[in-house]
């Protein structure tokens, strides 16, 4: 992987940020992207609350990260508003990584996979261009989401840069 792609890592869970429960799904994350050759700038903790999302994503963006990778709130209940929050940011999704980050997790028995409403987009800025991908919260989604995205990462990356096919 070229080092030179920045991310941050944002792991949104109202427990997680309370105290009530210690996060494993964004160290996770970390560690298996930095193992995969991509610099993780920044790792932060934010709330089901969209404001607090949108906040932490656009600043990740305009920080120049070229991957924001998202853990939680992907799911159905009320609280789970990562994709809402993130779905107004995006100038447009990538549908298919999304199905596929999905289909890992059934083909390895996880039915409930299938609930999760994670999106995979870009975010347009002047500068640059940045993916969005929102991970389940679970420490078995994150390996999935990164089973998935870490062989088409250089080459996406790559892409959205203007690079050629």
């Amino acid at each position: 992987m070229d080092t030179q792609w920045q991310a941050v890592v944002i792991t949104i869970s109202d427990r997680c940020a309370s105290g009530a429960r210690e996060d494993a799904s964004g160290p996770l994350a970390v560690e298996l992207l930095s193992q995969a050759g991509v610099n993780v700038s920044n790792s932060i903790l934010v709330s089901d609350q969209d404001e607090q999302i949108q906040e932490a994503i656009v600043s990740a963006a305009q920080a120049g990260a070229h991957l924001v990778f998202t853990t939680g709130g992907t799911g159905i209940s009320p609280a789970d508003r990562t994709t809402i929050a993130t779905a107004s940011l995006l100038s447009f999704e990538i549908p298919g990584i999304a199905e596929a980050i999905r289909l890992q997790g059934v083909s390895k028995g996880i039915t409930s996979a299938i609930l999760s409403r994670g999106l995979v987009g870009v975010i347009e800025a002047p500068a640059q261009r940045t993916l969005v991908v929102n991970a389940p919260g679970s420490v078995g989604g994150v390996k999935d989401a990164l089973q998935v995205l870490l062989p088409i990462l250089q080459h996406t990356l790559d892409q959205l840069a203007g690079g050629d096919h």
